[in-house]
């Protein structure tokens, strides 16, 4: 029947065209009207929709709250419900005593226009935002956490609406009670004048610690851990985030041991004293691990273009395979978890979700790992520059789930970038012609050399860089080898050829330089041993990064350099609205073992790994005496020639200003090199995340003044780069 009511439909629309009776895009005439209507009885079709008194906000604005359009079947139930969205954006933006009356007719049967009356009323813009009676926590600390504010941005105007200052309301509330004010109240008044109006309350104090359900556990190592690292203390404030904090490390301990619904509460209790109640709580934690299980079967679906393997990869690596206790600590039933985030990483997918599943066998649960693809390769134009390198223009493929294997079938495949793909490995290519430096190169990684977390990358670079006395070529071949042990341990294995061109030699040129002139080839082995324990990677937070590394080189040129890092990351606070203060500190040095050339040789200043903002890139070195001087000019040592050893010292404060993109940076440098003393920079900048294709890049903008340097030191206030953190 419904099949029939659908070409009765069709046919009168297809006469009603065909007998000149066509409409506008948007508009249903009478015939069309009619005959859809049979599909829908007891709606019309809207022919109009108007709106008088409204001043402040469009009609083009108002129509897209409506949820209806001309042309569409509409009610007068529907239209009510337009009638109240209208409302409610009026609302939204700083209108709170708007009215709108609606009124409908039919003039033709089936038909309806409908028309909204406004009353706009006043618009109540926020002036000022106050708290009175605020004395434990500090004004300015709430104030970071409202989204009621005076301003947006800084610069717009902020209007009143009665929702958001209901959500700040609820965030007051839940900081009070998350710094002991048990017994707060907090209440909001006004709208062009918002006053929170806050009672405190006492503080309440931790008088003991009481854990319930232990006698669940099956292991008895458990029991032992659970006071262990207890971030409470006794007879301090009670902190709900710390104990919070202790309830997640402890369902941590049974979740990664394959207690998959693991449950840790932790609550309160109020201390009743000669029958009144005191300024102190009992914490009690309330343990259910429930039941112990291992993984089952693990199933992989959704990767269309991407092999099963890339995805197991990365589940053996982190031991989430079969027999294993299921950790679900790395891999929540409710999603969210790092394995999840290693594999959208590793894969660039747009979501993986790894789900517990009912499995035939007691004690088991099968694993079913969901992915959504996402893009993977892109080829890419585009400009950059930075104050160590100039402008580069840049012409980039890449793709990040290449399969070497997988080989167009046709040409329009190729350049779709619907070939090459779906092994999980990373091939680039570059083309950087740029007003300094120039280069051209290719990368190809395999993160999973025969299954196992072992990562084979090989490269292959050409380089000319415009030096200060000199031009500078580089023809390298590289290969690297690094393992991923359990213990965070990444020993690595690297070879390299090279062949450096040092040519177009100023006259006044050093000694120094004036001896590698020419072709000089390279020969390297390097052997490396760095260990990260850091909560993230790519944008570490806590923790540190540390290693060690010794290449041999040969060929035209016989020496060793001895390198090493230490990284340290430290989370100093967490505001109010959950961003992180993070303090970071490195330290970095270097030796030449033996006579290194001057391009092999360390150089300090800039952005880059050796960098000291306030001093130019490779503006800290020892100088080249000049040669072919004439009398009477007298030789100074005006170019670079680079030092024997360096180390390098630096602490950087990272304040988080706007979300998570813009953060405002403090930093000291400071390194010594062979010759001079110490040099030093203190400074100032922002740091920029912008979204890319594979994840967040930042751009980082810096102040900087030497406060100690050398005479022969070049500096420089302003630096930018793109690309690299601290």
């Amino acid at each position: 029947m419904t099949k029939t009511w659908i070409w009765i439909g069709l046919v009168a629309t297809a006469a009603a065209v065909l007998s000149g009776h066509g409409c506008a895009p948007g508009e249903t005439e009478s015939g069309e009207a009619a005959a859809l209507q049979m599909e829908r009885p007891g709606q019309k079709v809207v022919r109009s929709i108007a709106f008088e008194g409204n001043k402040k906000l469009k009609d083009k604005e108002l129509k897209q709250r409506l949820g209806f359009k001309v042309g569409d079947y509409l009610d007068e139930v529907l239209a009510e419900l337009g009638r109240r969205a209208v409302k409610e954006h009026y609302r939204t933006k700083g209108f709170p005593d708007a009215e709108v009356e609606m009124s409908t007719d039919a003039p033709v049967e089936n038909q309806m226009h409908v028309r909204y009356r406004i009353v706009e009323g006043g618009r109540v813009r926020v002036k000022s935002v106050k708290f009175v009676g605020n004395k434990g926590i500090k004004t300015g600390a709430l104030k970071k956490v409202l989204t009621t504010k005076t301003h947006k941005w800084g610069v717009m105007a902020s209007y009143y609406n009665q929702d958001t200052v209901d959500a700040d309301l609820l965030k007051l509330q839940s900081i009070y009670a998350d710094r002991g004010y048990l017994n707060h109240e907090i209440r909001a008044e006004g709208d062009e004048h918002i006053v929170f109006h806050i009672e405190e309350g006492p503080i309440y104090h931790v008088r003991d610690v009481l854990f319930e359900g232990a006698d669940s556990v099956r292991e008895a190592e458990l029991k032992g851990r659970l006071s262990e690292g207890l971030e409470l203390e006794l007879g301090k404030p009670y902190w709900k985030t710390k104990a919070d904090e202790h309830a997640d490390r402890l369902r941590k301990m049974f979740r990664e041991r394959g207690y998959i619904n693991a449950q840790v509460d932790q609550t309160p209790w109020h201390v009743m004293e000669q029958g009144q109640q005191a300024n102190v709580v009992d914490v009690k934690y309330r343990l259910e691990p429930g039941e112990q299980f291992r993984i089952g079967r693990v199933d992989v679906t959704g990767n269309a273009d991407t092999q099963d393997k890339v995805v197991r990869h990365i589940l053996d690596e982190y031991d989430f395979t079969p027999g294993e206790l299921y950790n679900a600590d790395i891999a929540p039933a409710a999603g969210g978890g790092s394995l999840e985030k290693r594999i959208r990483r590793q894969m660039l997918a747009d979501e993986a979700r790894i789900r517990p599943m009912d499995s035939n066998q007691p004690g088991q649960k099968d694993a079913q790992v969901d992915v959504k693809e996402g893009l993977t390769g892109m080829v890419m134009p585009g400009i950059g520059v930075s104050s160590d390198s100039g402008f580069i223009g840049r012409l980039i493929y890449q793709q990040r789930n290449f399969d070497i294997t997988d080989w167009p079938e046709s040409f329009e495949e190729f350049i779709s970038l619907k070939s090459f793909r779906g092994g999980g490995q990373t091939l680039r290519i570059s083309l950087e012609p740029g007003t300094e430096v120039s280069q051209y190169s290719f990368n190809y990684t395999e993160p999973y050399m025969q299954d196992k977390p072992t990562s084979f990358d090989l490269s292959g670079m050409s380089f000319e860089r415009y030096r200060e006395s000199h031009d500078e070529g580089r023809l390298k071949g590289m290969v690297v080898i690094e393992q991923r042990l359990k213990n965070k341990w990444r020993p690595s294995l690297g070879l390299r050829g090279e062949t450096v061109e040092i040519s177009s030699l100023d006259r006044d040129a050093p000694r120094e330089i004036r001896r590698v002139s020419g072709d000089n080839a390279l020969v390297g082995v390097r052997l490396g041993m760095t260990r990260y324990l850091v909560d993230d990677e790519w944008e570490p937070a806590t923790g540190r990064v540390y290693g060690l590394a010794y290449e041999q080189v040969t060929g035209d040129h016989n020496f060793g350099l001895l390198t090493g890092q230490y990284a340290w990351y430290h989370t100093l606070a967490t505001d109010l609205a959950d961003r992180k203060t993070v303090l970071a500190t490195k330290f970095l040095g270097g030796m030449a073992v033996g006579e290194a050339p001057p391009f092999e040789r360390f150089y300090a200043g800039g952005t880059g790994a050796y960098g000291i903002r306030g001093f130019k890139y490779r503006g800290v070195s020892p100088r080249g005496l000049q040669t072919n001087v004439l009398p009477p000019r007298i030789p100074k040592r005006k170019d670079p020639i680079g030092s024997e050893w360096i180390a390098i010292a630096g602490t950087e404060l990272a304040v988080p200003v706007v979300g998570d993109s813009l953060s405002w940076l403090l930093f000291i440098d400071a390194g010594w090199i062979d010759s001079g003393g110490i040099r030093a920079g203190v400074g100032t900048g922002i740091q920029i995340m912008i979204p890319q294709w594979f994840g967040p890049v930042p751009m980082r903008f810096s102040l900087a003044v030497p406060v100690m340097k050398d005479g022969e030191d070049k500096t420089e206030v302003f630096s930018f780069s793109a690309g690299g953190l601290f």
